[in-house]
């Protein structure tokens, strides 16, 4: 009777112990209180939470070596000379990149180890080079 009441104690106790450490489904907020298990990233450019497959401009993965294609999107600031990619370097979940002088051509800063550019491409297109190599059309 003693073994019984001690292995139902332990077992109750490792039950209590694992539903603690498991988070909620969709307690998964980031910093800017963004649910990544919704589907939701934070956008510098909108100061908001995004959902990346939503957005207007999305741009399909160039790599023909791998089974799977990722997607990815871009968001244009109101006055066009920022554009925010969503391309995960390092820590960063998007990447900010500034227009050059009066080209349609917006470049990554020195802050970031690879050098990416958003270029125009056909007519309603754009491709993202990294560098200067075309990864995402």
């Amino acid at each position: 009777m003693k073994k019984t009441i001690l292995l139902s104690t332990l077992f109750l106790g490792f039950l209590t112990f694992a539903q603690q450490n498991t988070p909620a489904l969709g307690g998964d907020r980031d910093v800017h209180g963004c649910k990544g298990s919704a589907g939701y990233t934070y956008s510098q450019i909108r100061n908001n939470c995004v959902k990346v497959f939503e957005q207007k401009i999305k741009l399909k993965e160039v790599n023909l070596d791998k089974s799977y294609h990722t997607m990815t999107a871009v968001i244009f600031s109101k006055d066009m000379k920022r554009a925010e990619i969503f391309i995960p370097d390092g820590a960063a979940k998007s990447i900010i990149l500034e227009k050059e002088g009066k080209d349609k051509i917006w470049k990554s800063g020195s802050y970031i180890k690879d050098s990416y550019v958003l270029i125009p491409y056909k007519k309603k297109g754009y491709q993202i080079k990294k560098n200067d190599v075309i990864i995402y059309q």
